[in-house]
């Protein structure tokens, strides 16, 4: 079988916030509004529709960073923990011989950080970007290319992702669906022994 993995709350943990509040100086106010500022456009970011050299000064200036671009970036990439419990799955699925890959709305700093520093990534065989794509999900595009590029059967293909709009896309698609709750890992170990 194969295996479509969203990354963020999914194999890792993600807390996007704290990390980048701390380069918010305390005399610059509405700390709230300026992170919501940066998030409105993260997904035109991450479907490569607004380049790096673009996003991050802009973003560090909303911020109210004035140290340097480096500084910004240590704090856009640390903001990861390990999921165990899913590593510990995705290794056994892995061992067992199924096709497991990612595929994510995902930056290239992120995704580069992730890939050289968690070996969970190891397991897979490949996978679908948002922002080498001009695509994000739940856009029906991006899960057409899933398909053609790793010729998935998506009746024979499991999805796995965090988000209600991603899974509807997923279903939409004719994908075997679950929609993952990092505080019940339980039920994916439940889902996962009635679809293989």
């Amino acid at each position: 079988m194969d295996f479509l993995f969203d990354i963020g709350n999914v194999i890792v943990n993600v807390d996007f916030i704290p990390s980048l509040k701390r380069l918010i100086p305390n005399e610059c106010g509405d700390p709230d509004q300026r992170l919501e500022l940066i998030l409105e456009r993260k997904d035109k970011f991450e479907a490569g529709r607004i380049m790096p050299d673009e996003y991050f000064p802009w973003a560090a200036k909303v911020l109210g960073h004035s140290g340097p671009l480096k500084n910004f970036m240590n704090a856009w990439i640390d903001i990861f923990s390990p999921n165990l419990p899913m590593w510990t799955c995705i290794g056994e699925l892995q061992e067992h011989g199924h096709r497991l890959i990612l595929f994510s709305n995902i930056n290239d700093p992120h995704k580069q950080h992730l890939m050289e520093h968690y070996p969970v990534f190891a397991n897979f065989s490949g996978g679908i970007f948002s922002h080498q794509t001009g695509h994000i999900k739940p856009e029906p595009e991006i899960y057409d290319l899933a398909i053609k590029q790793y010729q998935l059967n998506p009746p024979q293909t499991a999805y796995i992702d965090d988000l209600p709009a991603n899974i509807q896309g997923g279903k939409q698609a004719g994908f075997v669906c679950h929609q993952y709750d990092v505080t019940n890992h339980s039920a994916f170990l439940k889902w996962l022994e009635q679809i293989l």
